[in-house]
């Protein structure tokens, strides 16, 4: 069983292949083990150069909200009144840490997502 790391798209590309030509191996076989490991691979592979970037803040507290059907109103014990609500939903105003760790604690969206710099209006 000659297995390589994936170094670059060819090798990707025929890692795939591969893995697609093995989908069926029956459990405990020398083909199931040869498929974990490749799809191991492929996988360490499409995260290092096919990663994902996280949401936009707003834009993921907006998706939270619809998925879950909550409304603005909802929001204000974690946010504040339903001013502030309104202030940061439309970026008029930036999530404090305060606001984040609320959002993180009590909603369960990800204080990665929420910590990262993103475009409001500032005050003139």
């Amino acid at each position: 069983m000659e297995i390589r790391p994936i170094k670059t798209e060819a090798d990707y590309e025929a890692a795939l292949a591969e893995i697609e030509t093995l989908f069926e191996a029956e459990l405990g076989t020398p083909e199931s083990d040869r498929l974990e490991v490749l799809t191991t691979l492929v996988e360490a592979y499409e995260e290092a150069h096919y990663a994902i970037p996280l949401p936009d803040p707003i834009e993921a507290i907006k998706y939270y909200m619809e998925s879950r059907g909550l409304e603005r109103r909802d929001l204000e014990p974690y946010l504040g009144s339903r001013a502030r609500v309104s202030e940061i939903l439309n970026r008029k105003r930036p999530l404090s840490l305060t606001m984040i760790r609320r959002l993180n604690e009590n909603l369960g969206i990800p204080a990665e997502v929420l910590i990262q710099p993103y475009d409001y209006q500032q005050a003139a």
